[in-house]
């Protein structure tokens, strides 16, 4: 078993947005310099690959890559007032991309590790087929899942999104296959409005989408009974192969993006949890970088989550609350609570 993985490029860095916008190159910065402080707490740090057009559009359309592409090529431009295109975009986003599928190609590999993380932007889970909003470009979670069923042998993905914003891209790309089970814990009323208790999937991915709003304001422990009593559970039962982590940190209480109240050691936990449940599946766990915007909070986040991935600390438990209870009648899987 190989040391964890971690994986960036310095392509990154080459999305450039306007001042001010909170999705910047110095998240990356911020991050790798709190890892260089820590000697990057063990992992093997790997330069990202880029991916190719066919592990793209084996999710994306091929018009909307084309689009992304001549958008950059061109100088840049957007598809939102808030998703910009730079001249370095482009190649960005394929190296976030291509992080993602090296990361599960390391994951899958006989006598690999079974631990990484990418610290990678632009972020990804808001990108649909063919469009996209809230910051992403192509959605580096699903084409990496995509790439580990097309071509690794994975026959199961399991996704769980911890962003406070649900990752609606994710769920629409894989909203009807029971191959990808699909858990989001996020704000609810937040952007982008999506992701209600109700949407539990379509045709043969229902009841294979779970989704878990908390309300504005919630602290960890709300987090913590939805994460061991519903989502773990359910994900137990589906037995992957793989476990990817939407790892976005605009929960935490410093950013003004979110609106609850986590800290670097809730991010910690929730990441014992799913370690915990890769290590009783046998399946290998991997995080990518969606959101997180002030830099000290998602720095020291990102330190939590991969300490704690690499780590064998067992999570603790926490009895099911009353709204917890209440989400358990929704969700396509059966356990006792």
């Amino acid at each position: 078993m190989g040391a964890p993985v971690y994986f960036s490029h310095p392509a990154c860095l080459e999305h450039k947005t306007p001042v001010g916008h909170p999705e910047r190159p110095a998240r990356i910065t911020a991050i790798e310099s709190s890892l260089a402080e820590r000697g990057w707490l063990g992992y093997e740090v790997r330069q990202a690959p880029p991916a190719s057009r066919e592990m793209l559009v084996a999710v994306h359309s091929s018009d909307y890559v084309d689009t992304v592409r001549s958008m950059s090529y061109r100088g840049g431009g957007a598809f939102d007032q808030e998703t910009v295109v730079s001249a370095g975009s482009y190649r960005a986003a394929t190296h976030a991309s291509g992080a993602a599928c090296a990361m599960v190609e390391a994951l899958l590999a006989e006598g690999g590790p079974r631990v990484g993380f990418c610290a990678t932007r632009s972020p990804g889970h808001h990108a649909r087929t063919d469009t996209t909003s809230g910051f992403c470009l192509f959605n580096h979670v699903a084409v990496a899942s995509r790439h580990a069923l097309d071509s690794l042998g994975a026959r199961r993905v399991f996704i769980f999104d911890w962003d406070v914003h649900h990752g609606d891209g994710t769920n629409d790309i894989f909203r009807a296959t029971n191959a990808v089970l699909f858990a989001s814990i996020h704000q609810s009323g937040a952007f982008p409005g999506t992701g209600r208790i109700t949407d539990a999937g379509a045709r043969a991915g229902e009841g294979y989408s779970i989704n878990l709003p908390v309300q504005k304001g919630s602290y960890e422990d709300a987090w913590f009974s939805m994460l061991e009593h519903i989502v773990v559970p359910a994900a137990e039962e589906f037995q992957p192969d793989l476990v990817l982590i939407s790892a976005g940190y605009d929960a935490h209480r410093d950013d003004r993006l979110g609106g609850c109240e986590l800290e670097a050691s809730s991010f910690a936990e929730m990441a014992r949890h799913i370690r915990g449940l890769g290590d009783r599946t046998g399946a290998p766990v991997g995080a990518v970088l969606e959101g997180g915007y002030a830099l000290d909070a998602l720095s020291a986040s990102v330190c939590a989550t991969m300490e704690a991935l690499a780590g064998d600390q067992p999570a603790d438990s926490v009895a099911p609350d009353y709204f917890t209870c209440r989400a358990a009648s929704h969700v396509g899987f059966h356990w006792r609570l």
